[in-house]
């Protein structure tokens, strides 16, 4: 029996085949209510907002990659080459919508300003999902640096028509083995790796 989609995923649905149709900048919480068949009210009590909505979609592609387990003994790049090709993964059967929305929120002040730091809570948890510490003054460093080298990849994908997303691959390996030779972005304390 199919489990039925709550509220929350019949919204995040509708909102991402909108924005592929329709574009990001053109998309209104009033037609993402009607297209997920739901009550103004009953979107507006799970995102009140556009840049909520963002923020919604954002999460639920971290559900998705938090979700994979990970080998613990490959190296720390590795690990994290991995994740972020999984969130590659997720995002490419919205490949449409996800073009759309980078198209269009640069061009919506608002959503911009307010979405960047759940972009960067979600690049956090992807170096915690590949076992390398976010927190404190390098985890600062290391999220913001994971976050030029995603962007940079994601440019890529944006275009990327091989089947196996190997440009996408190519441009992910090269930004992480820079970070590497540059910062020690992959580096991890030996107490994380004894775990």
């Amino acid at each position: 029996m199919a489990k039925n989609k709550s509220n929350r995923e019949k919204i995040i649905t509708a909102a991402l085949a909108l924005a592929e149709s329709d574009g990001w900048s053109g998309l209104s919480m009033a037609h993402v209510a009607t297209t997920a068949k739901l009550k103004p009210a009953e979107v507006l009590s799970e995102f009140p907002s556009k840049p909520g909505l963002l923020w919604g979609i954002l999460e639920s592609i971290d559900n998705i990659v938090l979700a994979e387990k990970r080998n613990a003994d490959e190296p720390a790049r590795d690990r994290l080459f991995d994740v972020l090709m999984s969130r590659f993964d997720a995002l490419n059967a919205h490949k449409g919508a996800i073009k759309a929305i980078a198209r269009g929120v640069p061009r919506d002040p608002l959503t911009s300003l307010l979405s960047a730091p759940r972009f960067m809570m979600s690049m956090a948890w992807m170096l915690e999902a590949a076992g390398i510490s976010s927190a404190g003054l390098k985890g600062l460093i290391r999220t913001k640096g994971l976050a030029l080298i995603y962007l940079n990849a994601a440019r890529v994908w944006l275009r990327d028509d091989s089947p196996d997303m190997s440009k996408t691959m190519a441009a992910l390996d090269t930004g992480l083995r820079r970070a590497e030779r540059v910062v020690g972005m992959c580096k991890t304390p030996r107490r994380a790796n004894a775990n």
